[in-house]
């Protein structure tokens, strides 16, 4: 594989991996996640979701899929994006990438663990103004885990040297990863029933917070 080959797959690696642009804003992208939702991301039921779901491309001579899940607190915050990205064609490489918010410690890097075994340490690959992502090559071991396991908790450190973990349900992680792509149009209804879930919370927040205005000048 020539350096102009791998650069043009890293290249597309880094537009596909877990943008979710219509899913997130990207600058609520860079809030701490600490405060933008439990530490037990897949715990709290009202937390937007939209599961574990692959989607596939076609770049050059070269077939992408990025089995994917994403974390998002009620206000639409993106706290993680995990992607599994396989690439197969001129080049074959798996790759594990987990994004988090920016304000990291680089150094510790993510601790991966499946249903709370032994910690695997993931270096940052690169932070930008939005975004720190974490990257590993896949294992068939990894794989056969994940599709084992009940959940999996990565674990970041933010910069108030505090741990920041979030725990992601495995449950249809082996059905997403196995199985057929998701359709655009079912990627975009999904989406959309997302988007309506949240303006809906969102309506209700804002409801509590008047009613509770008027009750306080009343008093």
């Amino acid at each position: 594989m020539t350096f102009k080959n791998d650069k043009k797959i890293r290249a597309v690696v880094s537009a596909l991996a877990l943008i979710i642009g219509a899913a997130a804003p990207v600058a609520s992208f860079a809030q701490d996640a600490s405060n933008a939702a439990p530490a037990d991301g897949a715990a709290n039921p009202a937390q937007p979701r939209l599961g574990w779901y692959k989607t596939c491309s076609k770049q050059d001579d070269n077939d992408i899929c990025i089995t994917q899940n994403l974390i998002m607190a009620n206000n639409g915050q993106l706290v993680t994006a995990v992607g599994l990205i396989s690439i197969d064609g001129k080049v074959n490489r798996k790759i594990l990438q987990i994004s988090v918010p920016t304000a990291r410690l680089i150094a510790p890097g993510v601790t991966m663990q499946v249903d709370g075994g032994k910690g695997q340490k993931i270096d940052y690959a690169v932070c930008l103004p939005d975004k720190c992502t974490a990257e590993i090559p896949v294992t068939d071991a990894m794989i056969a885990g994940m599709k084992k396991g009940t959940d999996v908790t990565f674990t970041s450190i933010n910069f108030r040297r505090a741990p920041n973990p979030i725990k992601i349900s495995l449950d249809g992680f082996g059905a997403a990863y196995d199985g057929q792509p998701i359709s655009d149009s079912k990627l975009a209804e999904s989406q959309k029933s997302l988007q309506d879930s949240m303006q809906k919370k969102a309506e209700e927040a804002r409801k509590k917070l008047e009613d509770a205005q008027k009750a306080a000048k009343q008093q």
